[in-house]
């Protein structure tokens, strides 16, 4: 595998100073303890910033970047405090924290934070060039960093670029009310692969992606501007050996003989999060609360080993957190707590992993109970320890864990009697099936650790990049441009066939909007007004439309997909006779899909119908399409009628009419030493079949085609056709 470049806010090394001298020790939480193992035992170099405290020189500078590079393979970034204050603590943990976990009401927006987010963004950029080879593949991680994967794809066109989300993605009405909304979502396409824990971010990821910047996305893989790229569900695993084997480490076995004397044999519950409101630990203390009150039996019968750890300690919103769970605590020692029993033990401090690890081993039950989170590997590291062993997962059905741990207790941790079931549901549950829930959750979680969830990660990116190179393998690249133009030049009889949405211009949702312009109409003249060359325009646009836009210029027109064909100022006429009474009985069944359909409509032309439905909600798009297709097949058979789809439209038409039938009438001429053609999508295919052996044929856009050819945008070819012109005398 080639070289990795792991891209993320922190490094999994901590550089501390004590006593003047700097030293270094490995960091805990986050990225850094998940992705490390597999840093450590692959070849890779992990860039990050370097919280540093304090001002350094440059000769301070030089030694840390020198031995984080020797003996970590780390590379520092060196941010200053201001970029700290408004990149880390303003726009990542003030607007965007906030607002992908849907708590919109805490979410900041401030103009100064995003520049500042924007500038730390560079920096990132510009220390990954530093280092970057040809071949690496680069890996960026999660939502502090995600302008940087198009900020490397200007600068590194061909590198390989991976993006990972450790947090959820909102909905399409959340993530717009981001004002950067645009700029933050096209730093992410410029990645080749996007991934989420779930499948239910990945949806809500291509809604956004296709309601903001209008892609189109098929089976998760989305084209933008030549550039394909890959969304796909990645759930992050544990490294489960470490958690399994760690419970017999002598430092773990201590902890939970402790844990056991001072709890005597009261069942324990284990709750451990970061202070964050996005964690529910004041509705689970409260549901605790309730659980003592409804349920008094268990009263001197059970503790909970509440651990938060301090998070974000400055910001108002976490202090008013921690007054309201120290308050909560106090409340329910107060009310409950006897000389012998203390029903809430409290920890507000992280600890180290042989504590974990130990009071994970003696927890009767495991309260998870986030109102939102992306993963959640706590849920994880808990069953890990529990492995063949007795032990109860209560996990919030919001944590993206709980798509893969079902077999745990779940609930929904808004509802607060559910929560007190919950609670009394693990305390009283067989032993038996403890250990069978729990030995199927372990089978799940021993295959997929985080060594395999990295693994499949860039195996996915690999193939993502192998699929792109053999699409631009196709690209009419600068020796195949200079090829064509020399035999266009010295051609005595050329011929250009040409589509015109998606081809000639940008596809719009308001068909009426992409008029040729200026600089197309006068180079068609050009080119369609030198006596070596012919040009037709191939459309499904209606006859009056391209008679209208073209009025004047001495080419051809072929309209509605080739039932119209018009011969330089001739009249037009049709390929064969043709009739519209089945109209009658088709249009109601299209305009019935409109008024259930927002954003769709109807478009009439002589000899056919069409729906369009650029401006639908995608979601709504696909039920809506499957269910016309389905009515209009039942009806067409009567009529000799085909249904056919373009690019977000379905049309209704004569069978056996199409563009290449209409464009065999110039192709299949004896004299012609050069011809063109050009088209877009799959009504486009039937040209590119006919095309006389030794034609240019040339897709816009990438993917499957039988073209010769590809360019990546309409702008490319309207490059190509400027360099005709200016060779077609």
């Amino acid at each position: 595998m080639s070289r990795l470049l792991i891209v993320s806010n922190r490094l999994p090394v901590s550089v501390e100073r004590r006593k003047g001298k700097l030293h270094f020790k490995g960091s805990v939480g986050g990225v850094a303890t998940g992705l490390g193992s597999y840093h450590k035992s692959h070849e890779s170099l992990w860039v990050g910033w370097a919280d540093v405290p304090g001002r350094l020189d440059s000769l301070e500078r030089k030694r840390i970047a020198s031995e984080l590079r020797a003996e970590h393979q780390c590379v520092p970034v060196f941010l200053t405090t201001e970029d700290v204050r408004g990149f880390y603590h303003g726009f990542s943990n003030k607007t965007l924290w906030p607002l992908f976990h849907q708590f919109t009401q805490y979410a900041e927006f401030d103009a100064s934070t995003w520049a500042v987010y924007e500038r730390a963004n560079r920096k990132f950029r510009d220390t990954v060039l530093e280092v970057a080879e040809p071949g690496d593949i680069i890996w960026v991680q999660d939502y502090q960093l995600m302008l940087l994967p198009q900020m490397l794809r200007e600068k590194l066109p061909d590198a390989a670029i991976g993006f990972f989300l450790h947090i959820p993605f909102p909905t399409v009405e959340v993530f717009r009310m981001l004002p950067q909304r645009r700029e933050v979502l096209d730093g992410l396409l410029g990645a080749d692969l996007i991934g989420f824990h779930t499948y239910d971010y990945v949806r809500y990821f291509l809604g956004t992606a296709r309601r903001l910047a209008g892609t189109e996305d098929q089976s998760g893989r989305i084209t933008v501007d030549g550039h394909q790229l890959l969304v796909d569900a990645f759930p992050m695993g544990i490294d489960f050996d470490r958690y399994a084997e760690g419970i017999d480490v002598p430092g773990a076995k201590r902890e939970a003989t402790r844990v056991r004397e001072r709890t005597r044999s009261r069942k324990i519950i284990l709750s451990v999060d970061r202070l964050d409101y996005t964690k529910g630990i004041p509705d689970r203390l409260r549901a605790f609360a309730a659980f003592l009150e409804r349920h008094p039996e268990w009263r001197d019968k059970v503790t909970l080993i509440a651990v938060a750890v301090p998070s974000r300690t400055r910001v108002e919103h976490y202090k008013a957190l921690k007054r309201e769970v120290d308050e909560l605590v106090g409340s329910i020692n107060g009310t409950y707590s006897t000389i012998e029993w203390t029903p809430v033990r409290y920890l507000y401090r992280s600890l180290p992993f042989n504590t974990l690890v130990g009071m994970y081993a003696v927890a009767d039950v495991a309260l998870v109970t986030p109102l939102r989170d992306g993963m959640n590997l706590i849920a994880k590291e808990y069953v890990a320890a529990h492995a063949g062993r007795e032990g109860v997962l209560v996990l919030s059905e919001m944590a993206g864990a709980a798509r893969e741990l079902s077999e745990a207790v779940q609930v929904n941790p808004f509802d607060l009697d559910g929560m007190v079931d919950a609670i009394h549901r693990a305390l009283t549950m067989p032993a038996e099936e403890q250990i069978q829930r729990n030995k199927a959750m372990v089978q799940r979680l021993k295959r997929y650790t985080v060594q395999r969830w990295a693994e499949d990660f860039l195996g996915r990116l690999e193939e993502v990049k192998g699929a792109q190179a053999e699409l631009e393998a196709r690209l009419l690249d600068r020796p195949a441009q200079e090829r064509m133009l020399e035999r266009f030049s010295t051609a005595r009889h050329r011929l250009l066939v040409l589509d015109y949405d998606g081809t000639l211009t940008a596809f719009s949702d308001d068909p009426a909007a992409v008029r040729p312009d200026d600089w197309l109409l006068e180079t068609l003249g050009e080119l369609a007004g030198s006596q070596h060359t012919e040009v037709v325009v191939v459309s499904g646009r209606d006859r009056h439309t391209l008679g209208e836009w073209f009025a004047g210029l001495p080419l051809d027109l072929v309209a509605e997909h080739g039932v119209w064909v018009r011969s330089n100022g001739e009249d037009w006429l049709t390929i064969e006779p043709m009739n519209d009474e089945w109209k009658s009985r088709i249009r109601p069944v299209l305009e019935a899909f409109t008024d259930r359909t927002p954003g769709s409509f109807v478009e009439e032309k002589d000899f056919s119908l069409v729906w369009h439905y650029r401006a639908v909600d995608r979601r709504l798009a696909e039920t809506r399409v499957g269910e016309l297709k389905e009515t209009l097949v039942s009806l067409v058979g009567d009529y000799d009628l085909a249904v056919t789809e373009g690019n977000r439209v379905i049309e209704v038409r004569a069978a056996g009419v199409n563009k290449g039938r209409a464009a065999y009438r110039w192709m299949c001429r004896d004299d012609l030493d050069f011809v063109f053609f050009a088209g877009d999508d799959h009504t486009d295919e039937d040209v590119f079949e006919v095309a006389p052996e030794g034609s240019w044929t040339v897709k816009v856009g990438l993917g499957p085609t039988r073209a010769a050819y590809s360019v990546r945008h309409p702008r490319e070819l309207r490059a190509l056709l400027e360099r005709m012109a200016g060779d077609g005398g």
